[in-house]
């Protein structure tokens, strides 16, 4: 319940705006003096003030009023106020008003008007409030990234800037982190963070993708084996948690570890002793583990493929990394890092790209704007060049061929060439494929690549170069080039 702050001499008008603003679900405080107002200022939760003009009997100068209102806004500057008298003194009412008064009401005042006056600055108050309290959070969170190593990351999102933000916060201890996401999200760029922004940032950092490792060396890959413990071992070799002993390994892919090597992890994580590989000396190691997983791991551990315990080792925090199309702010800056600054996109490209579901995520994306790099025929990339068509469901070139929006068969890739051939002309009808701004005048060169690219449509390659058609005949003219 918001508390106003009513100071007037009269105790009878206190009461009548007391009872009026009681009634209306606020809660009030009444003084009749400047000097407990401050008081009360200073050590009350104030949500608005309605203060008296003039105090002393007789008095109609309207200083005291004025006084008090600069006392409040020196200990309250953003506190709202409402200056209310029965002397109005319209100039006294204008300097106070720009000097931050909310309001000026004249006595008798309107119950209505004034309880309108209090609800909006009330209102107005407490947004402020919000946005100076937002506004703070987010210099301090600017604070710390700016001082934080991000390792190169590209992101635009809210949902990547939590992520980020709480890898940030948990970077400087020590605790195991289970990264969970699919495949292509950016799992490894989150560890890399981690490690990068923790104490541990100059000792070693090791990485691991167990789904990479076939299953008999696994176990030898993570804790060494001794020469002779199995074929082809013909000397010892140290395994990845003595490589990381005091710094971080990453073990990606964590949900394809087997139960045997499952049971040595948890002890390392427990006591830090392990055993190589064909050797009984305990050996001991200080480290710490990320690990990350496509998988489900409570469904694995209600199957018997995961031990539980295990699970709540690993999982001290987990940082959840949502897939790309729940972060679609993330993906034209990818594009544009990824792309980089000699290629540009057009606007049904952009759109294209972000309606598109990314089910491979960053890797697919990545892959996607290589591709249209290299096949480029021009600055301007467009729909074309990603693979993409602009209808519902995109889909793009490679891979399975599309489902028809129409009729829910599956369409020929004659049918789908002939439907990305057509989108890629009408994007060259919305916008040209080289700037002429930039370019200046063309030449016979740039004339003949226009014409090929267009197949000779006259209109078209005017359009992509710049200049009316009449203008392109003359040039064409000029450099001896026949349609």
């Amino acid at each position: 319940m918001d508390t106003i702050l009513i100071v007037d001499d009269n105790q009878a008008v206190c009461s009548a705006l007391s009872l009026m603003l009681e009634l209306n679900g606020f809660k009030t405080l009444t003084c009749f003096s400047p000097e407990e107002a401050l008081g009360l200022v200073a050590e009350q939760e104030i949500a608005l003030v309605i203060q008296d003009m003039n105090f002393t009997q007789d008095t109609t100068s309207g200083e005291e009023g004025k006084r008090l209102f600069y006392d409040i806004r020196a200990c309250q500057p953003q506190l709202p106020i409402i200056l209310l008298t029965a002397w109005t003194q319209l100039e006294l009412a204008v300097e106070l008003v720009k000097e931050g008064a909310a309001d000026y009401m004249g006595k008798p005042w309107d119950d209505d008007k004034l309880l309108n006056s209090v609800n909006n600055l009330i209102s107005l108050h407490a947004l402020s409030r919000q946005n100076s309290q937002l506004a703070r959070s987010e210099h301090q969170r600017m604070s710390a990234i700016k001082d934080a190593d991000l390792c190169g990351i590209v992101f635009g999102s809210g949902a990547m800037q939590r992520c980020i933000d709480l890898a940030l916060q948990i970077a400087k201890s020590d605790v195991s982190v289970l990264i969970t996401g699919p495949n292509g999200a950016g799992k490894d760029k989150l560890a890399d963070i981690l490690h990068a922004n923790s104490p541990l940032k100059h000792k070693p950092f090791i990485k691991v993708n167990i789904g990479a490792l076939p299953m008999e060396l696994l176990e030898a890959e993570l804790f060494g084996a001794e020469a002779g413990a199995f074929t082809g071992a013909n000397k010892a070799r140290i395994g990845r948690f003595e490589a990381a002993d005091g710094g971080t390994l990453f073990l990606d892919e964590i949900g394809n570890l087997p139960l045997s090597g499952q049971v040595k992890l948890l002890r390392v994580l427990q006591t830090g002793e392990f055993e190589r590989l064909g050797s009984h000396q305990t050996r001991k190691v200080k480290v710490r583990v990320i690990s990350a997983t496509n998988a489900d791991l409570a469904e694995d551990i209600a199957s018997g493929r995961f031990r539980e315990d295990l699970f709540y080792r690993l999982n001290v925090i987990e940082l959840a990394l949502p897939p790309l199309n729940q972060r679609q702010d993330d993906i034209l800056p990818l594009v544009n890092h990824f792309i980089g600054q000699d290629f540009s996109l057009s606007k049904p490209t952009q759109q294209a790209l972000v309606s598109y579901p990314w089910p491979g995520n960053v890797r697919e994306l990545e892959n996607a704007c290589k591709r249209a790099v290299i096949l480029a025929a021009s600055p301007m990339l467009t729909m074309a060049d990603f693979g993409l068509k602009p209808v519902n469901g995109l889909n793009p070139v490679s891979g399975a061929l599309p489902v028809s929006a129409s009729n829910g068969s599956q369409q020929t890739q004659s049918d789908f060439q002939t439907e990305v051939r057509v989108a890629s002309e009408l994007e060259s009808d919305r916008a040209p494929t080289v700037d002429s701004a930039s370019r200046g005048e063309p030449t016979g060169a740039d004339i003949e690549l226009a014409l090929a690219e267009h197949n000779g449509v006259i209109a078209r390659v005017a359009k992509s170069l710049g200049l009316s058609r009449q203008a392109l005949y003359r040039r064409m003219e000029k450099f001896g080039i026949e349609k």
